[in-house]
């Protein structure tokens, strides 16, 4: 089976991996976006996609979009059976989606319809979810509304994070993929239509959404911290002799307490700094002050005890 692969994050190369590694199939390229600049030298960067097919030595396309004649032209040049798509990060145009004969099959990390989008693992944790999964399905003009072809059911735990959830999704699904190719290949898949009335959607998380509201319930805070651990994160500003500073909380749980402060209060006990939300206390454990290096709470308040009785915004 001729194969293109489309992918652009870290999250796409146990898919590729699994691929290349399979005799039944032949990767004839690899699409991914350009190279951006990265890090505080603003040094250009390959993809993690792009790393590994040229450490295979396989022909690899950057385009700065696929809507351009010249891209619709180099992708029919590769005579593909399919196109495999898997956090790609742009909407394939419809030309693109009809040179395959087999159809471009992508890999979607939700049970669909259920949180299409880009950001399905996050809103899952976000949303105190029970069960998620992974979907195989067939692109058409939409966000993720084609149909579908396999699933795998995926539960999450009490202290699932984002990223604890990117590896289930990676185990269960390169497995599914490969599998969903070779019978999708012999045409033993009937593709079955997303039931319209149960579609949700989410969106592309921006710095801004890790900013915490105390008004919240702890376990609706603690959750969003699980859900945005890496990027956003989870963030307030802490007002500090009338300068504005940006606290970042690298870990927290919820503890049995309740002081009937104000939300949003920070209260200091010893070495041991808490946060009052609506119904409850959440307990800080490590703490990144603007400039600074993460750190535990004990020693951040060594060294800025002054936040106690401060009202986070």
């Amino acid at each position: 089976m001729r194969l293109i692969f489309l992918g652009t994050p870290h999250f796409s190369t146990p898919f590729l991996s699994a691929l290349l590694h399979d005799p039944f199939f032949e990767v004839a390229a690899v699409v991914c976006q350009p190279n951006k600049p990265s890090g505080r030298g603003e040094i250009m960067t390959m993809p993690p996609i792009a790393e590994m097919a040229r450490k295979h030595e396989i022909e690899l396309y950057q385009p700065a979009t696929l809507k351009s004649e010249e891209a619709a032209a180099q992708m029919r040049s590769y005579n593909a059976d399919a196109f495999v798509v898997v956090a790609y990060g742009k909407l394939i145009p419809k030309n693109i989606l009809e040179i395959p004969k087999l159809g471009c099959i992508n890999v979607h990390p939700s049970l669909l319809p259920k949180f299409r989008g880009p950001s399905p693992m996050q809103w899952a944790v976000k949303e105190g979810e029970v069960k998620t999964g992974v979907s195989i399905m067939l692109l058409d003009e939409g966000m993720d509304t084609g149909p579908i072809l396999s699933y795998e059911v995926i539960g999450l735990d009490d202290d699932e994070t984002s990223h604890t959830l990117q590896d289930k999704v990676q185990r269960e699904g390169v497995a599914l993929l490969v599998q969903t190719l070779k019978r999708h290949a012999a045409d033993e898949i009937i593709p079955l239509p997303q039931d319209e009335s149960k579609a949700t959607l989410t969106r592309l998380l921006d710095r801004e959404d890790g900013h915490i509201d105390w008004e919240r319930s702890a376990i609706g805070i603690e959750r969003q911290h699980r859900a945005y651990e890496g990027f956003p994160g989870s963030w307030n500003i802490w007002k500090r002799k009338g300068e504005d500073v940006r606290i970042k909380w690298i870990a927290m749980n919820i503890v049995d307490l309740k002081h009937e402060k104000p939300s949003g209060t920070v209260i200091v006990q010893g070495d041991r700094l808490f946060v009052e939300a609506a119904d409850g206390t959440v307990e800080m454990t490590e703490v990144q002050m603007e400039g600074k290096k993460a750190c535990p709470a004990a020693e951040f308040l060594k060294g800025n005890v002054d936040i106690a009785g401060s009202v986070l915004k």
